[in-house]
């Protein structure tokens, strides 16, 4: 799963703040205070970049949910 061409985890760091990841990168795209922070800045991350993957690990490390999320910028939204 890590390496996929469009993705992010929200991962917590050891001084408790959760940050939002692209594999491969030197540094975090940004650091906040709590999870659900870090998850709703996530989504919106990949859905400005085209849609992607969400991977959010939980305190101990592990994955606990994973989500694709849609590209927000649609240029040829559904009709109806």
């Amino acid at each position: 799963m890590a390496g996929q061409a469009n993705s992010r985890d929200v991962v917590r760091r050891d001084d408790g703040t959760w940050a939002v990841t692209k594999p491969g990168a030197a540094r975090a795209s940004v650091r906040l205070e709590t999870q659900d922070q870090a998850i709703q800045r996530a989504t919106e991350i990949l859905g400005n970049d085209g849609g992607g993957e969400l991977r959010i690990h939980g305190r101990n490390g592990q994955v606990r949910d994973q989500r694709t999320i849609a590209p927000g910028n649609d240029p040829y939204p559904p009709k109806g």
